[in-house]
Parts: structure tokens; sequence; C-alpha cells
């Protein structure tokens, strides 16, 4: 299903009003008795971008804890102990992906601890040359976001993207999940995201490896359901495990397969402390292997990282 304007909307959504943020303490780092992090879930733009960004975000969504700009991120986080960092993007109209890919590819070859991801607009007539100028230049996969970008994962100008991805065994990010949906969208995520139609791309594209982040929100129990289902779709936890956006997880289910599952912080795009959600997620694990997979060995898999803190080429 391609997007109608004409489709009713439904609720208004987890941001009919903007959220108030929390005043939480912060960890000085990560604690010592973690495995290694991997956070697959980061955002580094242009400054200009960012602005933007956070201009959007306290007048729509919730209050920036951390205003940083892209040098500061990675030095915040990869000096609080996180091993390695998965920095994600997008291109929100036509033109810009290929800039933002390269200054994501100029930003990311500066640290080996730091893995970047292209982007593109969905639609675009050279979609599928921008992704492969994108790979060319090193990054490792897709990021993609349904709301801001304005299209349902199963639509037809999705083609090029999903061909590309499986063809060069890159993996995609998607934001496909329906929350948080905000007024201020151009287009109804309501109207656009569902679980289903997820499962119709994967059905489509039998290789092609997806990652939703959020676990999906707000259809919780339907993506995990079809995690257990599907080979080829992995979920990240971000932004649920620190109370902020409600709805009832089936971390029983979820946790189940550890493989499949990474953690990720949103990182600077958040209300609350940077540790919050690797504590709680921490908590919820305590068999260290699937602590060690959730919280670092199931991103180095989905995307293919093989350098450490150390420098050092993992097996």
């Amino acid at each position: 299903m391609a997007y109608d304007a004409a489709m009713p909307t439904s609720t208004p959504g987890m941001l009919a009003a903007p959220l108030a943020g929390i005043d939480d303490a912060e960890l000085p780092g990560v604690p010592a008795d973690l495995p290694p992090v991997v956070d697959a879930h980061v955002h580094l733009f242009p400054d200009r971008v960012f602005d933007a960004l956070w201009r959007w975000f306290r007048a729509h969504a919730w209050p920036i804890r951390y205003p940083l700009y892209s040098a500061g991120v990675v030095d915040f986080l990869l000096s609080r102990g996180v091993d390695h960092l998965v920095a994600l993007h997008y291109a929100h109209k036509p033109g810009m992906a290929r800039t933002l890919n390269r200054y994501m590819a100029e930003t990311t070859a500066e640290n080996p601890r730091v893995t970047g991801l292209a982007t593109v607009l969905p639609g675009e007539p050279d979609a599928a040359d921008i992704l492969r100028e994108g790979f060319a230049l090193g990054l490792a996969g897709v990021k993609l976001h349904c709301h801001v970008q304005c299209f349902a994962p199963d639509a037809p100008d999705l083609d090029a993207v999903w061909r590309t991805c499986a063809d060069h065994d890159k993996p995609v990010v998607i934001h496909a999940g329906r929350e948080p949906k905000s007024p201020a969208y151009a287009c109804d995520p309501h109207a656009l995201c569902a679980a289903d139609a997820i499962e119709r791309v994967l059905q489509r594209y039998p290789t092609l490896r997806l990652c939703v982040p959020h676990l999906g929100a707000d259809e919780f129990a339907a993506y995990v359901s079809m995690m257990h289902r599907y080979d080829t779709l992995w979920l990240d936890t971000t932004m649920v495990v620190g109370e902020l956006l409600p709805g009832d997880v089936p971390w029983d289910d979820a946790l189940a397969r550890p493989e499949r599952l990474m953690y990720g912080s949103d990182f600077p795009n958040i209300p609350y402390a940077w540790s919050r959600e690797l504590e709680r997620l921490a908590a919820r694990l305590p068999d260290p292997a699937a602590r060690a997979a959730v919280l670092g060995g199931t991103a180095r898999a989905f995307f293919g990282i093989t350098r450490s803190s150390s420098s050092v080429e993992l097996p």
C-alpha cells in the first residue's frame, strides 16, 4: 500500500503533545561488568541539520538533553566506554542524500570505532546509484525513516532500494513502526506504517536483511512475532526500555532471540540520561551470553563490524 493523503487518520499518537524530559542521574561510564557495548542507533548529521532537527524536537517531541554535534557525539559515547557506534542519518528532501552520505563517510572514516550507514530518499530517480555510491564510500548499510520521508515500506518506490541492498548484501535500518507519531509530520505514520507492510517486503525480498528500531512501536507483539518467523528481521530496543514511550512489550518473547535483538540509544536526540536504557536493558539480561549478544554481538554480526576498542580484528 502506498501512502494516500485521503486515508483517514487514526489516533493522535504518542506525540499528540510534546513530552517532558526526565531529569535522571547518568552513569560516568559503561559499567565494568558489562560486555563490550555497541550502540547500534546513534545519529550524526551536519551541524545545520542537527540545528533544524533539534528545533523540531523541542517544539513537537521532547527536550534534547545532549545538544552535541557529530564530533561531540562520538567523543561523548566512546569516552564513556561504549565500544563501537553505528551512525545513522536520513534525507528528508530530494537532492540531499549524496551530500549526507559524503558527510557520513568522511566523518566515520576518522574513527574505526564508528560504522556509518548511507541514506536515500525513496522515489528519487537515481536512488540505486546513490546507494551504490554510498557503499563505494565505505558505508555499511542504509537508514530510512517512514515518518520523515513519507513513504510506506511496501510502496513501489522502495523496490529499487530493496533490490540494491539485497544485491549488495547491505542491511537496512528502517523506522517502520507507527510511533512515535506527531501531528507535525507532513504525513500520517498510522496510514503509512503497519507490521504487515514489512512482512510483505520480507516475503518479496527473502535475502534482504532489515532492522526495525524501537521494537516496532507501537506494534510490539506483531514485530516480535515476526522476528521469530523470519530469519531476515532484526529489532533494536531504542527508546523502549526507558519508559518514555508507552506500550506493552512482550519482553520474554523478545529476549528469547538475543541474536536478533540489539541495543541502541538514539543519542544525542534523547530527553534523559545517556545510560538510562543501557542500565535497564542490562538488568533484563541476567544470562551472560544473551547480554553479550544484545549489547553488542548482534549488532557486530548484522553490520559486519570487525573492530573493537583495541582496534584488533575480531574473528
